[in-house]
């Protein structure tokens, strides 16, 4: 039902995927946070930005129905929706209030039944990472296990100025970047089904199982047993 392909090599470094999700029936589809930035299109929803999640939400998806997107990759959607993700964070926008007229042509393409790729081709190769969106890809690779300090040194800056950045570049601060990094590696290892859930915790990198069960409940509304019983997850 849900199935990931590269963007291309130009774009790798900036977008982690393109992905469909199609529902032969009508399905509850949960995503959780990851920090990352999705343009994404449906015919219900029609060509939208979707900001970086700061909790879970769950789409009730209709019988037939076909989803596409983008997913951009922590800190580097802003060249591309050509605002800052700062003001998306929890939200959803028309891209054609970001993109006008260039929106308008892309989703009467996607109307006529293109796929994923289409986003990509719309897509331009920005520039190489500044040295912020380097400290951010840092922070990705080390999935939230970092120092913030130390990364902010790796980007020329002081904590409280790469705050400031970060959160201009990915919609969150460091911290809840680094945060919502290792909630994400938590879910990777728990799909895995390796460990045991104190496992999961240690090798994620929380203090103990407690430390993780709260982050699953801030960032899901419910524990990690009940988050990974639900029907469709991604």
């Amino acid at each position: 039902m849900y199935v990931e392909v590269s963007a291309g090599k130009a774009l790798e470094r900036a977008v982690e995927c393109c992905w469909t999700l199609e529902t032969p029936t009508i399905t509850a589809h949960a995503v959780r946070p990851d920090g990352c930035l999705d343009i994404v299109y449906s015919r219900e929803l029609g060509l939208i930005a979707v900001g970086a999640m700061i909790c879970e939400q769950r789409f009730v998806m209709p019988a037939g129905g076909k989803t596409i997107g983008v997913r951009f990759r922590p800190g580097m959607a802003r060249p591309f929706l050509r605002v800052s993700p700062c003001g998306l964070t929890g939200h959803t926008a028309p891209l054609e209030d970001l993109w006008g007229a260039r929106a308008r042509e892309l989703q009467r393409q996607l109307d006529d039944g293109l796929g994923p790729q289409a986003l990509a081709a719309a897509l331009i190769a920005p520039p190489a990472p500044d040295p912020v969106k380097r400290a951010i890809e840092a922070m990705v690779q080390a999935r939230g296990a970092i120092d913030i300090d130390w990364a902010a040194s790796q980007a020329g800056l002081s904590a409280r100025h790469f705050r400031r950045r970060c959160l201009e570049e990915s919609g969150l601060t460091p911290k809840h970047l680094c945060r919502i990094l290792r909630f994400r590696h938590a879910c990777e290892l728990a799909r895995s089904g390796g460990g045991g859930w104190a496992g999961v915790a240690l090798d994620a990198g929380y203090f103990d199982q407690a430390h993780l069960i709260r982050d699953f409940h801030e960032f899901t509304g419910g524990a990690p047993v009940a988050v990974f019983s639900k029907i469709r997850e991604t």
